[in-house]
C-alpha cells in the first residue's frame, strides 16, 4: 500500500491506454458540494478497486466497480475554501499493488453546487440569442476573469429516447473567451451568490429551449398523461438529425439522467412558455418532475431547494388570459412543491420588448434567484427574496382598498401607480387609478366609470408592466381578484 500512496502523491497525467474512464461533468475545474458525501464515478476494469486521493485530507477513499465496470465512491469533502485541489483516481487490479491506471483531475474547488434548467431563458448565454442581446453583456464578458471563484458546466442539447449515462458538459472558468456561452442567468446568479457568501459556486447550466416540463420527465411518468402520445411525438419530432425543442422525455434521458449521481445544493428552474394553456395541469405536473430530480439527486427527506422564475410579459399571447393564468399557477406550483418559491419578473421587461420573449434583463433575474437562496437555504433574512402578494381587499365606496403581504416597510411609487385595472358587477375591467394609502400601507384603486367596484387586477395581461414594488425594490406579483 505505500507504492500505491506514493504513486497518488505525485502528478501523474492521463495515460494513452486509460482503464478508467469519467463522465464529461467529472474533470478539470469542477466544483464539489462542500462538506458532504460528494459523489464520484464512472468505468473502469470489471472487479478492480477504485482508489481516490483528495488534496484537502490524508484519507484514501476506495470502492469497487461493479461486474460491468461501473464504479461510483463517495468522498468527503471539507468546509469550502478558495483553495484548488488536485483529486487523483487510480485503479487497482485484483493481485496487483500498484495501479493498472492513474488519472489527476486538477484546479478542483470546493464550495456551493447547483443545478440550473429550463429552456430558451434559462438557456439564453451572456452573449445573447439572434436579435435578443443580453443586457450590458459586452461588460460582463469584458471582466469575466474578476469572478475566479465562480464556475459554470455549459450541458450540451443531447436528446436521447432511452436513459444514457454521460452528456458533453465540461466546467469552464470565466473569462472573456468562455463567458459568451455561458447561461446568463445562471452566471449572474453564481456571481451574486459568490459575493454574499464569499466562498467558490459552481452551476451546471442544463437547459434547452422550447422545452415542456414533459421533456424533463421519465418515460414510464409521461406515457400516464392522457394528452401526450410519446409515441407519435417520438415520431415527428425527430427530423433524421436533430429534436424539435418540445418532444417529451428526451431532455430527461439525454441530459438529467446521466448528470443524477453529481451532489448538488439545490434547482434553479426558468421555463413555462412552452406549457402556456396548461395551467390546469401544469402545477402538479412540476411537482411530480420535481419529486423524480430529489430522489434522483440523493434528496432522502424530499426538501432540496429548487427556485423556479415567473414567465416574463409577452405580447405573443395576445389578449387571452392564458399566460397571465400561467403565471399564477406557477406561484401555485411553488407553493405545493414545497422548499420552493417563485420569483416574480413583471417589472424587467421594457416596453419595446412587447414581440420579444427572451427579455434582455438577466442579470436581476439571477441576483432575484440568489436572493430566495440567501435568504431561504443559507439563512440571510435580512436579505429580502418575497415579492408582494395580493392578501386581501376591502370595498370603500367607489374605491377598492388592496392590502399586501411581504411590504411590511410599504410601497411605493407614491404616484403614478401603473397596471391596475376594476371592474364593477358586469366583470368588465377598465383602466384603474391608484394611490398609495400611507398609513395602511396599502393601495387605494378607483376608476369615474365604475361606481360600484367589485374587483380588481394588477398586470393581470399578457403584457402589462406595473411599477409598484416594495421598499426592497421587488415587484408586485400580478394578480386578480375575481377567481
Amino acid at each position: 500500500m505505500k507504492k500505491i500512496f506514493l504513486a497518488l502523491s505525485f502528478a501523474i497525467t492521463l495515460t494513452t491506454s486509460a482503464k478508467i474512464t469519467l463522465p464529461d461533468i467529472m474533470g478539470d475545474n469542477m466544483v464539489l458540494q462542500q462538506q458532504t458525501q460528494a459523489q464520484l464515478w464512472g468505468k473502469a476494469t470489471p472487479g478492480s478497486t477504485i482508489q481516490i486521493a483528495a488534496g484537502w485530507t490524508d484519507r484514501r477513499f476506495s470502492t469497487q466497480a461493479d461486474k460491468d465496470g461501473n464504479w461510483l465512491a463517495k468522498v468527503t469533502t471539507p468546509a469550502a475554501s478558495k483553495q484548488e485541489y488536485t483529486l487523483t483516481i487510480c485503479e487497482i487490479k485484483n493481485n496487483q499493488e500498484e495501479p493498472s491506471d492513474i488519472i489527476q483531475l486538477k484546479r478542483i474547488l470546493v464550495g456551493e453546487v447547483w443545478f440550473a434548467s429550463g429552456q430558451s431563458n434559462m438557456e439564453m448565454p451572456l452573449e445573447g440569442f439572434w436579435n435578443c442581446p443580453v443586457k450590458n453583456n459586452n461588460q460582463v464578458i469584458a471582466t469575466a476573469a474578476d469572478n475566479p471563484w465562480v464556475r459554470i458546466a455549459p450541458i450540451e442539447k443531447n436528446g436521447k429516447t432511452t436513459p444514457v449515462e454521460d452528456v458533453p458538459g465540461k466546467w469552464q472558468v470565466p473569462s472573456p473567451a468562455t463567458a459568451p456561452a455561458m447561461s446568463a442567468t445562471a452566471y449572474f446568479f453564481a456571481q451574486m451568490l459568490q459575493k454574499a457568501l464569499d466562498i467558490p459556486v459552481g452551476v451546471i447550466a442544463c437547459a434547452w429551449g422550447g422545452s415542456r416540463v414533459e421533456g424533463w420527465t421519465p418515460e414510464e411518468v409521461v406515457r400516464k398523461y392522457d394528452d401526450v402520445d410519446v409515441d407519435k411525438e417520438w415520431t415527428s419530432g425527430w427530423n433524421g438529425s436533430w429534436w424539435h425543442y418540445n418532444t417529451p422525455v428526451i431532455m430527461y434521458n439525454g441530459m438529467l439522467h446521466p448528470l443524477r449521481h453529481y451532489t448538488i445544493k439545490g434547482f434553479l428552474w426558468y421555463q413555462g412558455e412552452s406549457n402556456v394553456g396548461k395551467d390546469n395541469t401544469y402545477p402538479t405536473r412540476l411537482k411530480t418532475m420535481v419529486d423524480i430530480w430529489r430522489k434522483e439527486f440523493g434528496d432522502t427527506t424530499d426538501s432540496m431547494p429548487f427556485y423556479l422564475v415567473e414567465i416574463a410579459p409577452w405580447g405573443g399571447y395576445g389578449e387571452w388570459l392564458s399566460s397571465p393564468l400561467f403565471r399564477e399557477c406557477q406561484h401555485r406550483a411553488a407553493e405545493i412543491i414545497g422548499n420552493s418559491g417563485c420569483i416574480c419578473t413583471n417589472d424587467l421587461v421594457e416596453p419595446y420588448e412587447v414581440n420579444q420573449i427572451h427579455p434582455a434583463e438577466k442579470q436581476e433575474v439571477g441576483y432575484r434567484l440568489a436572493y430566495m437562496a440567501l435568504n431561504r437555504t443559507y439563512g440571510f433574512k435580512s436579505i429580502a427574496c418575497d415579492s408582494p402578494e395580493y392578501d386581501r381587499m376591502e370595498i370603500h365606496g367607489n374605491q377598492i382598498e388592496v392590502f399586501f403581504k411581504y411590504a411590511e416597510q410599504g410601497l411605493s411609487p407614491w404616484q403614478d401607480i401603473q397596471g391596475f385595472e376594476i371592474a364593477g358587477e358586469d366583470g368588465k375591467f377598465v383602466p384603474a387609478q391608484a394611490k398609495l394609502n400611507e398609513s395602511n400601507k396599502s393601495i387605494l384603486v378607483w376608476a369615474d366609470e365604475v361606481n360600484a367596484p367589485k374587483n380588481v387586477r394588477y398586470c393581470f395581461k399578457s403584457f402589462q408592466i406595473g411599477n409598484l414594488k416594495n421598499a426592497r425594490n421587488l415587484p408586485v406579483v400580478p394578480f386578480r381578484t375575481d377567481k
